[in-house]
């Protein structure tokens, strides 16, 4: 009988990782170990970050809404281990996954955009029949 056990990631220098940075989520390399945090050399663009205030998702009247730009081809940063994970696979061109990602990232945006008009014309229908 087969086991469903996975050895847990080891974290090394040198790993491909999958790595969550805020609301983004790149393919990096691993580049040097300080326990609790991973210094991270970024490769790919998985998932573009997300706009707007973080503490205040989806509120277009904050005091600062946020611009948030994917971390550059090769710029480090520093990654709790816990939001690492091995990444199995090819690396991706970065400028094409930056492209796909930012498309990605569009087209939810486009999608919840067209979800918001059609529940805002519902509950206004609604609200007039409560009357």
């Amino acid at each position: 009988m087969m086991s469903s056990y996975e050895e847990p990631f080891r974290c090394e220098v040198g790993n491909i990782v999958k790595a969550k940075v805020r609301s983004g989520v790149y393919v990096g390399e691993v580049v040097e170990l300080n326990a609790p945090r991973a210094l991270v050399k970024v490769l790919a663009v998985l998932k573009h970050p997300e706009q707007g205030d973080l503490h205040q998702p989806y509120n277009p009247d904050v005091a600062m809404f946020h611009e948030r730009r994917a971390l550059s081809y090769t710029e480090k940063t520093t990654v709790l281990i816990r939001d690492l994970q091995s990444y199995a696979g090819a690396v991706p061109d970065y400028r094409e996954s930056l492209h796909a990602a930012v498309a990605a990232e569009i087209e939810s945006l486009d999608r919840l955009n067209r979800w918001t008009a059609k529940s805002l014309e519902t509950m206004i229908g609604l609200q007039k029949d409560y009357k």
